[in-house]
């Protein structure tokens, strides 16, 4: 498998750093063949379904996005088939933070978790795994206003705010995704972890905006409908990669709403099947619903309110005054009048200013290593604000190279120094450097003193914009939060490594059509070895039925799957839908699409 700098997809190659750190190699080669012969059954039972519900012709887009029903996808394929319709896909490490899973959907790259679920999660799993993201998302990528809707919802969704609990709750959500689908973890970790999950979601407090984004996007993206309420097509990649819920959700007990602006006062929970799904009549109603949602975001509304978003969040965030100047860092403090406009902004810890998304030269996090803090507002006396000042308006301010200015505040907060460096952009002046410097407010409380060293005043009437992350993240060395917790890489018994042969046998007398003799043999070890299983006499049985081989065996292998059927009821479903699909062969209805 080849290392993702190794692929030539535009998209890919376009990522940042911050980003590129959550990207693991496939490591194709650790696929076992039960693993395949899961993903040929997944999909096999998708098409056979979908192809009545999807919205999109379900084959169609699997092999424009590189995909097929027979083997586990090689990313280096997807990439070469998904770049023809400017999109890219990444492997990563099971659930990312949200943050970083929006920001790929605008750099228009599917997020594709290297990790296959275990045949006993088959139906469904709660932690991401390649059937979900390559099966779910990739069929419908090509669909052009689709696409479009889930790259705006990335870009909309990289600057939203979160809270410093949607890190714990993501943290949970990981922790308990990985133990369910461990095959070795005991039953009170699991517990012990749900219960942990609980605990977080219940002291959630009021949703952030990363929270309530997160909403739009789950019943959108991963379990949306479209069409009217009576007969609703599955485009949610959740929904399309579920054999059991893609099916039960269909049911009149699911509720079908029309999808609009409440719709984000519906949380969810990842580990249950949905009480209700929502349908939108087309694709831009999902784009309205957005802007709509979006317009109450902190990035577009500025001010002291979404100070205090980024002071809850206590991670980076980035504030744009009004000149343009984006100053980036942990929010800690700010300052308010009576009418509750800010008076000033505060971070502590390494900060940066930049300006277009341009760090400035000389003031990277290392200059401002212990935090930034400047006024905000108009000089006093001036309806001019100080950036919009031309340049005989500033002279008389004082604000001159060498010279010393006094700058009084209308929020009382003065500033006295000697102004060294004016920096001036688009016809604004964003910021200035002052020595000796002197920041005080008007009950006398020091806010900078001159053996500080130099004072780099932030120019701005107002707060304009304020999101999440680092404006310049590149000079931001922004290290976005990877999670210390990672999936299991299972070890596999010698019993086990015995199915996965089997497994492998039948695939290759499947595919080569020789070897045949070999079943009855294989059929005996299954039986006799191996009675937990029964994926590989399903397998068995359809290589027998259209092969008309053996009839014999085929009539003691069905007997002995209808017996497992009636018996193991957690089998007896998917068992039956196997001998559904091997009655109504995908290829025979491949072809009745095609023509």
């Amino acid at each position: 498998m080849s290392d993702f700098n190794d692929f030539n997809n535009p998209q890919v190659a376009k990522l940042p750093t911050h980003l590129k750190q959550f990207i693991v190699e496939q490591h194709y080669e650790r696929y076992t063949p039960v693993d395949q012969a899961v993903w040929r059954y997944v999909m096999r039972q998708n098409y056979s379904y979908l192809k009545h519900v999807a919205y999109y012709p379900y084959i169609k887009g699997l092999q424009r996005a590189g995909l097929s029903i027979e083997h586990i996808p090689d990313l280096q394929n997807m990439n070469d088939n998904l770049g023809k319709i400017g999109w890219g896909a990444v492997t990563v490490d099971g659930f990312i933070p949200p943050s970083a899973f929006m920001e790929y959907q605008a750099y228009r790259v599917l997020v594709i978790a290297a990790d296959i679920r275990q045949i006993n999660h088959i139906e469904y799993t709660p932690a991401p795994d390649i059937i979900h993201e390559s099966a779910g998302h990739a069929p419908i990528i090509a669909d052009t206003d689709y696409n479009n809707y889930l790259s705006y919802f990335g870009s909309i969704g990289a600057k939203a705010m979160f809270s410093s609990k949607d890190f714990e709750l993501y943290e949970a959500i990981r922790h308990l995704s990985i133990l369910k689908e461990a095959a070795d973890v005991q039953e009170q970790e699991i517990a012990r972890a749900e219960q942990r999950l609980q605990q977080i979601s219940e002291d959630m407090g009021e949703p952030s905006e990363m929270a309530l984004l997160s909403r739009l996007h789950w019943w959108t993206v991963e379990y949306g409908l479209i069409g009217t309420l009576e007969n609703p097509k599955i485009y949610g990649a959740g929904l399309l990669s579920s054999i059991g819920e893609s099916s039960s959700c269909m049911k009149p007990d699911v509720k079908k709403l029309w999808y609009n602006k409440d719709t984000i006062n519906y949380p969810y929970d990842i580990t249950k099947p949905q009480p209700q799904l929502f349908v939108t009549e087309t694709f831009q109603n999902l784009i309205d619903v957005l802007e709509d949602f979006a317009d109450t975001m902190a990035f577009r509304r500025g001010g002291s309110e979404s100070i205090v978003k980024a002071i809850e969040c206590k991670n980076p965030a980035t504030a744009v005054y009004s000149s343009g100047l984006q100053v980036t860092g942990v929010f800690t403090d700010m300052g308010i009048d009576q009418n509750d406009e800010l008076t000033f902004i505060k971070t502590t810890g390494p900060s940066a200013l930049a300006f277009e998304g341009q760090q400035l030269e000389d003031h990277g996090k290392f200059h401002h290593k212990d935090g930034f803090s400047s006024p905000v507002g108009k000089l006093k006396g001036m309806d001019t604000p100080l950036e919009d000042m031309d340049t005989f308006q500033l002279l008389k301010c004082g604000i001159k190279p060498f010279n010393l200015a006094i700058l009084e505040f209308e929020s009382g907060i003065s500033v006295k120094g000697i102004v060294k460096i004016i920096h001036q952009k688009n016809k604004k002046t964003f910021l200035i450097r002052f020595e000796d410097c002197t920041v005080k407010e008007s009950n006398g409380n020091i806010l900078f003193q001159p053996d500080w060293g130099v004072y780099d005043m932030a120019v701005g009437a107002t707060i304009v914009s304020v999101f999440n992350g680092a404006a310049d993240k590149g000079s931001y060395e922004e290290i976005t939060h990877v999670s210390d917790k990672h999936t299991h890489k299972v070890s596999y018994d010698e019993n086990t490594q015995k199915l996965h042969d089997i497994y492998k046998s039948m695939r290759l007398i499947r595919e080569n059509e020789a070897g045949f003799e070999q079943l009855p043999v294989l059929f005996e070890k299954i039986k006799t070895e191996h009675r937990q299983d029964w994926l590989s006499a399903l397998e068995m049985l359809e290589i027998l039925h259209h092969k008309k081989l053996f009839p014999e065996l085929e009539k003691e292998v069905r007997n002995y799957l209808e017996l497992k059927s009636e018996n193991e009821a957690e089998h007896k479903k998917l068992i039956n839908d196997g001998l559904h699909v091997i009655e109504n062969p995908v290829s025979q209805l491949i072809t009745e699409e095609d023509n």
